[in-house]
């Protein structure tokens, strides 16, 4: 496996939180995310009034990644300005499993305060394509 920068990662994560859209909750977040070509894309939460508009930064930083073509990750930092690091949502967790693979380290920051895990502990069980293989519900039967 790759070795990871984490600090320039951690330093994306917390630079692109101070641009996040945080008038509701004031919980700003911030994510870079590394690609295997070795480009980070980053992203901050962006919310909307209409609560089921806002967007996470780890899709955020993800979608934009996918936009400019790239496939394969190696490291995501989620940074927040809470107490405690704090992981993402289920909707981020299941897109990341979606494009990520279980494998993949995420740190999870919040001020000093740093622990990593990977992504399969953090999505156990995940929801993939293997479920929408037909060939496979009719060998069970």
């Amino acid at each position: 496996m790759n070795k990871i920068d984490w600090s320039e990662l951690i330093q994306a994560a917390e630079n692109v939180r101070q641009n996040a859209y945080a008038p509701y909750s004031r919980f700003t977040v911030g994510a870079a995310l590394k690609a295997k070509s070795g480009r980070i894309y980053v992203g901050c939460n962006v919310e909307n009034v209409s609560f089921g508009l806002t967007i996470c930064a780890e899709r955020n930083a993800l979608f934009q990644a996918v936009a400019a073509g790239e496939r394969e990750f190696l490291a995501l930092v989620i940074a927040t300005d809470g107490p405690e690091p704090t992981p993402p949502c289920g909707a981020c967790r299941q897109v990341l499993a979606e494009l990520c693979g279980p494998e993949m380290p995420v740190a999870l920051t919040a001020g000093p305060k740093r622990s990593i895990h990977l992504l399969g502990e953090l999505l156990p069980l995940s929801f993939d394509k293997s479920f929408l293989d037909k060939d496979k519900g009719a060998a069970a039967k």
